[in-house]
């Protein structure tokens, strides 16, 4: 603490001896408004330095949170001294206040010397430019437990306050982010507000609409530059516009907010004098344009106050006037403006310090402006239901008009009657046809389904076939000889059986016979085995089709997979490693035959998929399942194409395919959805380009019977 103590002390003792000050202590990340704690020196003289206004400056204490140094062409010095109790060093000096033409930061060293540490402002050029953002922010260097002491040099045309603080650079750039997101919330009403009216004016080409975009677009604008980001963002090269900005956007917001005034509520029709001598307003906001372009910018800002303020007031009393008469759109406008002028004043009163400075004031323009455009827009909104309601009254005076030709009209809805009843009865026809159609492209896809899996059921039953037919003839050699043998011994002479059975046996060896016995053993283990493939190919296509199943059955989906796969299997083998993972199941009650469909499409579109890949990646399908209590579910994954969300969104729509033409009928998952759907059932697919795919299927144990299944 002693150490602390003295550092403070010696801090004090290296800065210029400046006369009795209040030192700010900055303790906490982000100080309030710091004016109490300046000195003000006003010169009248524009040729006052720095080294002048150190060695011979006659300050004055500041008297407010906020000073306002009022509306001069003169030029301001601030002084202040901080002393930097936060744990860094890097601070942001802050002066929240865009209007001002020039401004200069410096830092008193503690060898008596000055240093410059930045320069903004609207007549500053860019290229001379040293500050951090659009607030005229500036970077300071005040080591922790130091004193620093700084001045500022400060010129503007306008009314100037001097909103000046002090905080951490973590803590600014917290604040900052927070405006910025206020700001643009503020800018993202205004230019959906401009836009959404922009589209209603191209459908419909009235002006009102038009005019109300122009109108919201120069009042955001306006409000930029009130803020600073305009300046800096837009204009920040053009040192002739931009201290001229907010006097010209004022007067072009002024003019077209009457343009919009008279055009939106009809001013010419309720109040044809009033609306005569609106436009003569013109010349006199021409005038203060005039005046900031002769570079009186004191006068011109003052004139367009004054003139700006006679205008506002003038208009409210027309859109007043009109209101009386019954315009809902008049209504509409004087709420709107009213909320807007309030916030306006509020401004107006926190720039003339009547009302403090601080985030309420601050923000009362913007926050009235954009309430503003929500209420007009909701007044051109209720425009079209005035519209449409002149337009249904015509139509009744049409209508009118025409109960003379009564007969005439009757006579005409007896013909339309007619006609309505045929072309009733065409589209009656063309629906039955569509659904024969639709009827014919769902078989043509069992069809087609049932095809591919004949073929590839028929070449899996020819293998073990041609095995049993190619060992007939081995067979039959075999017996053959076998037999001859046989009938020989059994014609033996008793009395030459020693003779006779020496030249038997010879035969027997010529012939082979123990190795023909030996083979006939091979020959009928194969044939036994082809004959138990054959029939274990038969019964799972007997499982997968359960045609002989119309009711709803309790079924082991783990073996109607099993006997899906057995039908595939010889379509994709050796092509697509198809895999079963399967849980423990109970018993489901559903359709076995629409299930086994189910899978079977699956299953067949995912080793599809596998093979459209070129990759060289493992070609793999994978079907597991698992119990969910009163659910169970089935996922079936291939490492397929996948499919982007465009495709996913329409799988299950009828006819639609990404195959080539010929090649499918898109009726597939349309299928496989209705089937799930049948069975209270869900069914949902995820998938990544480039992945594959996975569907996930959840099926009910027990089924709630429809009453058609039990009469």
């Amino acid at each position: 603490m002693l150490g602390k103590t003295l550092v403070v002390a010696a801090s004090l003792l290296a800065l210029p001896v400046v006369g009795s000050q209040d030192i700010f202590v900055l303790s906490e990340d982000r100080s309030p408004y710091i004016g109490r704690y300046i000195e003000v020196l006003t010169s009248s003289t524009s040729g006052t330095t720095i080294r002048d206004v150190v060695r011979n400056g006659a300050f004055l204490p500041g008297q407010q949170d906020v000073p306002n140094l009022g509306l001069s062409d003169s030029e301001h010095w601030i002084r202040f001294k901080v002393h930097n109790e936060l744990s860094t060093s890097d601070l942001v000096l802050n002066i929240a206040h865009p209007d001002i033409d020039t401004l200069e930061v410096y830092e008193a060293n503690g060898n008596g010397g000055i240093r410059l540490i930045g320069r903004t402002g609207l007549m500053v050029e860019a290229g001379r430019r040293i500050h951090r953002d659009a607030e005229n922010s500036f970077n300071l260097q005040l080591p922790s437990g130091t004193i620093g002491q700084y001045y500022l040099r400060v010129r503007s045309n306008k009314q100037l306050q001097l909103p000046i603080t002090l905080s951490s650079s973590n803590a600014y750039s917290q604040d900052r982010s927070t405006r910025n997101l206020i700001l643009g919330g503020y800018i993202g009403i205004m230019l959906v507000m401009s836009l959404y009216n922009f589209f209603i004016y191209l459908s419909m080409r009235d002006k009102s609409y038009l005019l109300y975009v122009l109108y919201i677009l120069s009042v955001a604008l306006t409000q930029l530059a009130f803020s600073g980001v305009a300046p800096f963002y837009f204009w920040s090269g053009w040192t002739w516009v931009a201290p001229k900005a907010t006097v010209l956007l004022t007067i072009s917001t002024a003019i077209l907010a009457s343009e919009f005034l008279m055009v939106f509520i009809r001013t010419k029709v309720y109040v044809p004098q009033w609306h005569r001598w609106a436009r003569p307003f013109y010349i006199t906001l021409a005038m203060c344009v005039l005046l900031e372009v002769m570079e009186l910018p004191l006068l011109a800002y003052k004139s367009t106050q004054i003139v700006s303020g006679i205008f506002a007031s003038y208009l409210m009393a027309m859109v007043f006037m009109v209101w009386r008469q019954g315009s809902r759109q008049a209504g509409y406008f004087l709420i709107a403006w009213s909320v807007f002028l309030v916030g306006t004043v509020l401004f107006v009163m926190k720039d003339m310090g009547i009302l403090p400075y601080n985030s309420l004031t601050l923000y009362t323009m913007p926050i009235g402006s954009a309430i503003e455009g929500v209420l007009l827009s909701f007044g051109l909104a209720d425009r079209i239901n005035v519209l449409r309601r002149e337009k249904e009254r015509s139509q009744a005076e049409a209508l009118t008009a025409l109960q003379e030709n009564e007969r005439l009209v009757r006579e005409q809805n007896v013909l339309l009657e007619e006609k309505v009843k045929q072309r009733t009865a065409a589209l009656q026809e063309s629906n039955e046809h569509l659904k024969r159609t639709q009827a014919q492209l769902v078989s043509a896809e069992k069809m087609a389904s049932l095809g591919q899996l004949t073929a590839g059921i028929a070449h899996e039953i020819n293998n073990p076939i041609n095995f049993i037919t190619s060992n007939i003839a081995p067979l039959r050699r075999n017996i053959g000889e076998i037999v001859e043998v046989m009938q020989e011994y059994r014609g033996m002479d008793p009395a030459q059986a020693a003779a006779q059975l020496a030249d038997l046996r010879a035969r027997e060896e010529r012939l082979g016979i123990s190795e023909s016995i030996a083979e006939l053993d091979d020959i009928i283990n194969s044939i036994a085995e082809g004959s138990t493939r054959t029939a274990e190919i038969v019964r799972g296509l007997r499982n997968f089709s359960r045609l002989d199943e119309s009711d709803l059955k309790d079924a082991d989906l783990n073996e109607g997979l099993r006997s899906t796969l057995a039908v595939l299997q010889p379509q994709f083998k050796d092509k697509v490693d198809i895999r079963l993972e399967l849980g423990t199941l109970p018993k489901v009650e559903c359709f076995p035959g629409k299930v086994n469909q189910v899978f079977m499409n699956i299953l067949t579109n995912g080793a599809q998929a596998t093979l459209a890949r070129m990759d060289g990646r493992p070609r793999e399908v994978v079907a597991t399942t698992r119990n969910l209590g009163d659910l169970v579910e089935i996922v079936i994954t291939d490492t397929g194409v996948g499919m982007p969300p465009e495709v996913q969104a329409r799988i299950f729509d009828p006819f639609f395919t990404t195959k080539a033409v010929g090649e499918g009928t898109g009726l597939g998952l349309s299928i496989v959805y209705g089937i799930i759907e049948d069975h209270h059932g869900s069914i949902a697919v995820e998938s990544t380009p480039g992945v594959g795919t996975s569907f996930r299927i959840q099926l009910p144990i027990h089924q709630q019977r429809r009453q058609e299944l039990r009469a």
